[in-house]
C-alpha cells in the first residue's frame, strides 16, 4: 500500500533534512507542507524534492496552525494515489523508525493507527512532571467528555487509511492547534472506523522551538465540549 507522510513545517531548518532522509529508509513518500517559514525551511524542502524522488512540497502562503496545514496536505494527497496517509512531527519527537509499525497496523485491519504514549509499552522522555501531568490530563479530559476508549487523544503520530479521510467532512474541521488531533480521531470514531493505538515513546525536541502556546491549549479545552455537542 502506497504510504505518504505529511510533514507540516514552520521554522524547522535544523530538523527537516535529517527527518526526510530518515524517512527515506522506510519506503514511504514524504509531503512537506511549509507555512512560508522565514528561516528558509521551504527552500530546503525544494532542494530535497529536486534531489529525492520520494519528496514533494506544498507551499502555503502563511502560518495558520497545525490543523489547516494538515487539511491542505490531506486534500492534496487525496487527488493522488496514496492509500495510507500519515501525520508526524518534523522535530524527531516521533521516531521515524516507528512509521512501519503504524503502517503495519493499518495493513492488518486498523482504519486509523495512532502512536500512543499512554498504552502499555508507550511513554515520554525528557519531560518534567508538570508537562507530564498537563499532557496526561488533557487526554483524560477529552476522553471523559467525548466518551472514547482511546488513551492518547492528543497524539499527533497517526496513519489513516485513505477511506477515512475521504469519508470525514474535512471542511467541517476548524481546529487549528492540538485540538485538531482530538477532533480528527473523534470524527473517525463517530463514523465507526476502527482505531488502534500503537505504543510509542515520545521524545522532546532537541533542536528548534516548540509551537505550543496558551492559545493552542485553551482551544483544545474549549473545543472538546463543542465536539461532543455538535458531531454526530
Amino acid at each position: 500500500m502506497k504510504a505518504t507522510v505529511c510533514l507540516p513545517t514552520y521554522n524547522e531548518r535544523e530538523n527537516l533534512e535529517k527527518m526526510v532522509r530518515a524517512l527515506g529508509a522506510h519506503d514511504v513518500d514524504v509531503l512537506v507542507a511549509d507555512d512560508n517559514s522565514p528561516d528558509g525551511t521551504g527552500e530546503i524542502a525544494d532542494r530535497l524534492a529536486a534531489e529525492l524522488d520520494y519528496v514533494s512540497v506544498l507551499h502555503r502562503p502563511r502560518k495558520e496552525g497545525l490543523g489547516p496545514a494538515y487539511l491542505a496536505a490531506f486534500r492534496h494527497l487525496l487527488t493522488g494515489d496514496s492509500e495510507l496517509i500519515l501525520e508526524m512531527d518534523c522535530d524527531f519527537s516521533h521516531d521515524p523508525a516507528d512509521v512501519p509499525r503504524l503502517i503495519a497496523a493499518c495493513e492488518d485491519g486498523a482504519d486509523v493507527a495512532l502512536g500512543s504514549r499512554y498504552v502499555s509499552g508507550g511513554g515520554t522522555r525528557n519531560w518534567g512532571l508538570v508537562r507530564r501531568i498537563i499532557s496526561w490530563g488533557g487526554s483524560f479530559y477529552a476522553r471523559a467528555i467525548l466518551g472514547l476508549d482511546v488513551r492518547d487523544l492528543t497524539g499527533g503520530f497517526k496513519c489513516f487509511r485513505r477511506a477515512v479521510l475521504e469519508t470525514l467532512d474535512l471542511d467541517a474541521i476548524h481546529s487549528k492547534g492540538y485540538a485538531f488531533q482530538i477532533e480528527t480521531t473523534y470524527r473517525a470514531a463517530k463514523r465507526g472506523f476502527r482505531i488502534e493505538e500503537v505504543p510509542i515513546v515520545f521524545v522532546d525536541r532537541t533542536e528548534g522551538t516548540s509551537k505550543m502556546s496558551r492559545t493552542i491549549f485553551l482551544e483544545a479545552v474549549l473545543r472538546v465540549p463543542v465536539l461532543r455537542a455538535t458531531v454526530r
